[in-house]
């Protein structure tokens, strides 16, 4: 296997158009992904930074496609190279940004063709966040068996 191909983005390669096709598969996974914590706080932390850096820009407020208890429920549009992306607002985002209305459907974000595990590898690589080992789901499969125990009517088990 060559070198590339382990790394497909060594780290003096990391471009924005990298990093904004990155955010865009990580975040389409994740939202049907079966845990997608992982993917969500990888996605928000490299936006965090990226505006840090002032490498992407918060546009305004977008009402929500899916508001969660209320009727109405607004999302930050960040743009960051030619990829939108929606994040939870701040306080301060609610006097700072222009609240645009209702999302538009006609606009998309460009194809990406690069994998998952990519990437999540360059998220990875530019936020120095790791994903841990998940324990399996059913600890029951890991212990060994063990027989009943039965006892006569009437006494303890000890």
């Amino acid at each position: 296997m060559t070198q590339e191909r382990k790394n497909p983005h060594p780290k003096g390669k990391i471009t924005i158009d990298n990093l904004s096709q990155a955010l865009y598969i990580v975040n389409r996974h994740a939202k049907t992904a079966p845990n997608p914590k992982f993917l969500y706080k990888l996605k928000h932390e490299s936006l965090k930074k990226l505006l840090d850096e002032g490498k992407a820009k918060k546009i305004g407020l977008h009402f929500s496609e899916n508001p969660r208890n209320s009727k109405q429920q607004s999302d930050v549009l960040v743009q960051c190279g030619h990829y939108t992306f929606h994040i939870p607002p701040t306080k301060a985002d609610f006097s700072e940004l222009p609240h645009l209305g209702k999302l538009d459907g006609s606009v998309r974000n460009p194809k990406s063709s690069i994998s998952l595990n990519q990437a999540k590898g360059i998220l990875q690589q530019f936020t120095g966040i790791v994903e841990m080992e998940q324990p399996p789901a059913n600890q029951r499969k890991n212990r060994p068996y063990q027989k009943p125990i039965f006892k006569k009517l009437g006494e303890r088990y000890t």
